[in-house]
């Protein structure tokens, strides 16, 4: 799914009014007839008392047919209005006087501080005062009445976007901006819906098809894409009946050090388990009775030392290495690093102590492989390029970076970030439960495991990292977000491409 700016949506708006021959008016009664027919679903005429706050603009105005719909249905609405300014936007106008012919109850103005309503934790909040539009930062009695809906605890619905929300920009202040329960947004999510930084105000998400001109939506281009499911899906390359292992690949995984062979059998576990034809580790003798016990199935060839890796060797040629789980930082092993990225002309995965090595040793950067896959957790990526302002600031110097060094960079996280070319792909599965060490050594694995049966590295990294967080959540709903172990998601890579194709 295309994820649009908010420039973008507004010109999508414009196009859609031209091309169906309808009103904006009429545009924005379907996207809140849409949005009723949600809230009503869940709500079920139950006795609640909904209290909807709409600013002057248009997403104000969305929340004034949402009153008035919502009041044709028999539920108990009270409507207050933000009142912002003296300007007010023609939509808002038109549905204001709508609501006034559907009920005796009109809305009540908010002016100042003193006009704040009496709010209870049992009340059913909407908030419809700031859509996409928002540029500026809220201040005076208008950021305090943000405080004053958070401070309810009640349950907070939000229209399009949270207020207080930029579509383009962190805000300022945290406490300036509406602490959704559940939003409920138009047509694309937004990027600030994904963001470490602001994802928190979002609560839930639900998009809503509000019918927007469908081929100016296909041929838009835009930098940012949401994968779920149906993307996926798009990317999966199915066996031919007529094949061997041969044709899968061969998955070099190396690293490990004493201590630290658990990390090489997830990740060796993960290759296996998507799918490479034949999997191969490379660790210290230390590790050699372990990996032929964990995995009867992987080769396991040694390095001489016992210890740590000192000279990697890799004349078998493999489709693809993965480096950097449990090496540590030996001067020795990062010498070794060093000799490989110089023998190595295929695209690499670096993670752990690989993203280490190279981020003290800033120069071995220009030795990396085209089309390698580097897979950063948000300490490891600041080291790699520094300190950023804010989430938008990280998102830039991730786009200089891999464009710098010709590689694809996955952001680990709630929402895993694929970054290269210039273009952003969010990840949508996964879950907390999937915040547990080893997780990551298992995502390499996946990700290595696809490159070598001739995935392209970046749609290799987009769907590996669904299919790990798919995995996750099959987990997840089998032995709860606290019992899931790293170890698990490697083992239920098969459900993962079973689900994928399930409906």
């Amino acid at each position: 799914m295309k994820i649009f700016s908010a420039a973008q949506l507004k010109k999508a708006d414009n196009i859609t009014i031209k091309n169906q021959n309808i009103t904006s008016t009429e545009l924005m009664e379907r996207a809140a007839s849409l949005t009723t027919e949600e809230i009503h679903k869940r709500l079920q005429n139950a006795d609640i008392n909904i209290k909807i706050f709409c600013g002057v603009g248009n997403n104000g105005g969305d929340g004034l047919v949402i009153a008035r719909l919502l009041i044709e249905k028999g539920y108990h609405v009270k409507v207050f209005v933000v009142n912002y300014t003296d300007k007010r936007s023609d939509d808002f106008l038109v549905n204001y006087d709508r609501l006034k012919e559907t009920t005796n109850d009109w809305p009540e103005y908010i002016k100042d501080e003193g006009d704040f309503p009496e709010l209870n934790t049992n009340d059913f909040i909407i908030d419809a005062i700031f859509g996409i539009g928002l540029n500026r930062p809220l201040e005076g009695w208008v950021a305090n009445l943000v405080k004053h809906i958070n401070k309810t605890k009640a349950f907070i619905l939000a229209i399009d976007m949270p207020s207080g929300l930029f579509s383009d920009k962190i805000p300022g202040k945290e406490d300036q901006l509406i602490k959704a329960s559940f939003t409920i947004s138009f047509q694309t999510p937004k990027l600030v819906f994904f963001l470490p930084q602001t994802m928190d105000y979002v609560g839930d998400l639900q998009v809503l098809d509000i019918g927007l001109d469908r081929e100016f939506l296909t041929s838009e281009k835009t930098n940012a894409n949401l994968i779920s499911k149906h993307e996926a899906r798009a990317l999966y390359k199915p066996r031919k009946t007529n094949s061997h292992k041969g044709n899968y690949g061969h998955a070099l995984v190396v690293g490990g050090s004493y201590g630290k062979i658990g990390s090489v059998v997830l990740s060796t576990t993960a290759a296996l388990r998507t799918g490479a034809g034949l999997v191969s580790t490379f660790v210290p003798k230390c590790g050699y009775i372990v990996l032929q016990t964990a995995l009867p199935e992987a080769m396991v060839i040694t390095d001489k030392n016992e210890e740590k890796l000192t000279n990697i060797d890799h004349c078998m040629e493999p489709s693809v290495i993965c480096f950097g789980m449990g090496a540590g930082k030996d001067p020795e092993t990062i010498e070794a690093f060093k000799k490989l990225l110089q023998d190595i002309d295929k695209p690499m995965l670096i993670d752990a102590d690989g993203l280490n090595m190279l981020s003290e040793h800033k120069e071995l950067l220009n030795l990396l492989p085209k089309k390698s896959v580097l897979t950063p957790h948000p300490k490891e990526l600041e080291r790699l390029i520094g300190e950023w302002e804010d989430d938008f600031d990280k998102l830039q110097k991730i786009e200089t970076f891999t464009k710098t060094y010709n590689i694809i960079l996955v952001l680990k996280g709630s929402h895993t970030f694929t970054c290269a070319e210039g273009k952003i792909y969010i990840n949508n599965s996964g879950n907390p439960g999937m915040a547990t060490a080893g997780s990551g050594d298992v995502l390499s694995g996946i990700i290595a495991g696809l490159i070598s049966q001739q995935y392209e590295p970046l749609a290799a990294a987009i769907f590996g990292v669904y299919l790990h967080g798919l995995s996750g959540d099959i987990v997840a709903e089998n032995k709860s977000y606290q019992a899931l172990i790293s170890g698990d998601i490697a083992e239920n890579m098969g459900a993962a491409y079973q689900s994928l194709f399930a409906d």
